[in-house]
């Protein structure tokens, strides 16, 4: 048996918190819950997690707050809890950096399967019938100093720091160095990427773009590289080198 997915479970409704857990850990993930973002941030100062299942309304710092930081600086994969029915709150939350949300009240099989549905894209190992899925071949990209690497999903800057990705980010940028020096229009984006499970327009390509250059333009509003053909579309203008990884 192989590693089981580890999730963070943060919600301030004891009432939830405990059972969800319990129901998740039937399925074999390793759960913890904690009830606010202040104990979120210190289990992550203390270990890593496959994914955060997170209420957006927390007491103190809320949710979303909390998955702009997660995205920004951890690039672990994000589902938002939801009380907002309103679409375009639920598209905000995608657009800072959430990978999926489930809207409350609802059935835990359902979240069970939007996890699955993260940790498949992000492909981190699955329990049960998720085994045996298979992996996309996996590379080295190279691109004016960057070092981008599919297998352990590491970003390089020219200085060889790390720079964290959010598994949309991580998608988006996988799709742009596969077809450098192409232009690629948003729905050609969103379906590279994989978001046609969920619900995500066109313009959340574009506030996953803008997070994009911000970690690889020295100056993102004039950007060298990740360029914006209007009307058309977004292009990686840059020679990109590729090995086996």
């Amino acid at each position: 048996m192989g590693v089981r997915p580890s999730i963070l479970l943060v919600d301030d409704h004891r009432n939830i918190r405990e059972p969800l857990s319990t129901y998740m850990r039937r399925f074999d993930f390793d759960v913890e819950a904690v009830e606010d973002g202040k104990a979120m941030r210190q289990r992550l100062d203390e270990r890593s997690f496959s994914l955060i299942v997170l209420d957006v309304m927390l007491p103190g710092e809320n949710g979303l707050s909390l998955c702009r930081y997660v995205s920004e600086h951890l690039g672990t994969p994000v589902i938002l809890l939801t009380a907002v029915t309103d679409q375009a709150d639920r598209i905000a939350g995608l657009e800072i950096g959430a990978d999926d949300y489930v809207v409350k009240p609802f059935d835990p099989r359902e979240l069970v399967a939007r996890i699955r549905s993260v940790l498949r894209r992000n492909r981190t190992p699955m329990p049960r019938e998720a085994k045996g899925v298979p992996s996309e071949p996996e590379y080295r990209f190279v691109f004016s100093g960057w070092m981008f690497d599919t297998r352990t999903r590491e970003l390089r800057n020219p200085g060889d720091e790390g720079i964290p990705l959010s598994t949309a980010e991580y998608h988006l940028l996988r799709a742009l160095v596969e077809n450098p020096n192409r232009v690629l229009s948003r729905s050609q984006l969103l379906d590279l990427t994989q978001r046609t499970d969920i619900v995500a327009f066109d313009r959340s390509i574009d506030s996953q773009i803008s997070r994009l250059r911000k970690k690889l333009e020295s100056d993102p509003r004039r950007p060298n590289m990740l360029k914006t053909v209007r009307g058309d579309g977004y292009l990686l203008a840059t020679k990109v080198t590729v090995e086996h990884s």
